[in-house]
């Protein structure tokens, strides 16, 4: 499986880092099978350190292989295969910082991106029931990420490459 990080450097050997900010799936490396999806965030990257004042290398992404198959052997991975009430759950949990169940070393699933974000704080605010969020989540394209959140899962990581994202 072929594996995308969007960032403005390039990750050869990635790192566990804190954050401060509220993701899907909570701390961890994240990445995508889809490029497009991996040059979009990594043009919001590079746009985040100018707006914050620090200098931007670039945008790049990262190319990546990974043995999923081997990975499911030896990992423990929750995998959500659709924007379900469990995803949203969970995603919602990480969000607001409250997540307190079982830790796993690999998380897969769809991404809430900026759009579906809206649909997730009306969710929260209760303007949309559970079923009314679900209902408009299955109406968009969801892209997958896979989130890895332990040490031992990025050893599965091989880099191979990186893409230079052209400006314009």
């Amino acid at each position: 499986m072929i594996l995308y990080h969007g960032s403005d450097q390039i990750i050869k050997t990635p790192e566990l880092r804190s954050s401060t900010r509220t993701l899907d799936f909570g701390a961890g490396f994240y990445t995508t099978t889809n490029k497009e999806q991996a040059i979009n965030f990594a043009v919001k990257v590079y746009t985040r350190s100018i707006r914050e004042g620090t200098a931007p290398r670039g945008k790049f992404i990262s190319v990546y292989e990974v043995d999923y198959e081997k990975m499911k052997q030896e990992l423990d991975i929750l995998h959500f295969k659709s924007a379900d009430e469990l995803w949203l759950d969970f995603v919602m949990a990480n969000r607001r910082n409250t997540y307190n169940g079982k830790r796993y070393d690999v998380i897969y699933g769809p991404v809430a991106n900026d759009t579906i974000y809206r649909t997730l704080i009306a969710f929260e605010d209760g303007v949309l029931s559970a079923e009314d969020t679900i209902a408009r989540l299955k109406v968009r394209q969801l892209f997958d990420q896979m989130t890895f959140v332990s040490e031992r899962s990025l050893s599965f990581l091989k880099y191979s490459d990186f893409i230079e994202v052209p400006n314009g």
